[in-house]
């Protein structure tokens, strides 16, 4: 008998392998590991979910991925290229690969600047002209008018600037996204639309996520595969249908038990 064919994210190549990272600051009490020896990958096309409380050292783990800040140790690699090796010329380079969508939707738009404008500065940044055509599309690829683009971001709802967010991070046709708690600051159902347009936007673009959350029916829904993660250390790793259903640490049950489910219709 002929098995199923594994899922395609599972055939892939690695596009992101991080060995041995670390973070520590110095503290008057001594020196304190907010990323303490983590490592993982990431296959092209996939989305890996990073879960943990506040504080456990997710976000920290993203910023240094982007290199947004330096590690204290390990290795990261993309597609093969020392990231930490790169030059401010090779990132500048690299960063039109890797993009991010932050938190707060609210705190990411220069509340000064039109929509029109906020599309057009990653384009400018890297020495590109925008055209109007463009930035009607990369809106209708976020489900929104073209009417928006000569408003302001006041203007807009949480859930309608998170989409603005998204497609700014989309503009320069990026491979890999980070998507760092992208729908917590908003409410249950506007949430779920978000969620469903992300992975939407993945299979139309073929993205690779890293998909950071404090929330496991989320990231159950979202995620081929799902790292939990403690005071700065994996403490489970694996398929994240298999880890919410039946994990292993009683650190995740309490994640499990502490967020409800979320109404996204797959």
């Amino acid at each position: 008998m002929l098995k199923d064919a594994p899922p395609a994210a599972e055939l892939a190549e690695e596009l992101v392998q991080v060995r041995g990272l670390v973070k520590e600051y110095a503290t008057s009490g001594g020196r304190v590991h907010v990323v303490d020896d983590v490592s993982f990958t990431i296959r092209r096309g996939e989305t890996l979910g990073l879960v943990g409380e506040s504080g456990s050292g997710k976000s920290t783990v993203a910023r240094l991925l982007l290199r947004l800040i330096e590690p204290t140790a390990g290795e990261i690699q993309y597609d093969g290229v020392d990231l930490l090796a790169a030059s401010p010329e090779e990132m500048r380079a690299m960063r039109r690969r890797m993009q991010v969508v932050f938190q707060d939707p609210y705190a990411a738009l220069n509340p000064k600047m039109r929509v029109r404008e906020i599309l057009a500065e990653p384009f400018a940044i890297h020495g590109e002209k925008s055209s109007g055509e463009r930035l009607r599309e990369m809106l209708r690829e976020v489900g929104m008018d073209e009417s928006a683009l000569d408003r302001y971001p006041h203007e807009f709802s949480g859930g309608q600037r998170q989409r603005i967010n998204i497609a700014r991070a989309l503009a320069l046709r990026p491979e890999f996204v980070v998507l760092d708690e992208p729908v917590s600051a908003l409410d249950v159902s506007v949430a779920a639309q978000v969620v469903n347009l992300l992975r939407d936007l993945q299979r139309v673009h073929g993205l690779t996520y890293l998909f950071i959350s404090h929330s496991m029916p989320l990231v159950r829904y979202l995620c081929d595969r799902v790292m939990v993660m403690r005071r700065g250390r994996l403490v489970e790793m694996g398929d994240a249908v298999a880890v919410c259903d039946a994990p292993s640490e009683e650190y995740t049950r309490a994640l499990i038990a502490a967020t409800p489910e979320l109404p996204v219709a797959g």
